[in-house]
């Protein structure tokens, strides 16, 4: 694999993995109005599909080619 290729997955996948484990340690969205308070479920569903692609581009790129 040509090595600029290599590096673009390396950056990549680091970036999603970043991106991914942020988007699930962030709070959940929590709105009060007065004695009223709504509380919204987060899903991690998203998050979990953005970390194993992070994964997945990082393994790619540190795999060695045929020499």
């Amino acid at each position: 694999m040509n090595k600029s290729i290599k590096l673009v997955l390396l950056i990549a996948g680091i970036v999603l993995l970043t991106y991914g484990i942020y988007t699930m340690v962030i709070p959940e969205t929590q709105v009060s109005i007065g004695d009223v308070d709504l509380l919204e479920a987060q899903d991690n569903t998203s998050a979990y599909i953005t970390i194993g692609l992070g994964i997945v581009a990082v393994a790619t790129s540190l795999i060695k080619g045929k020499s």
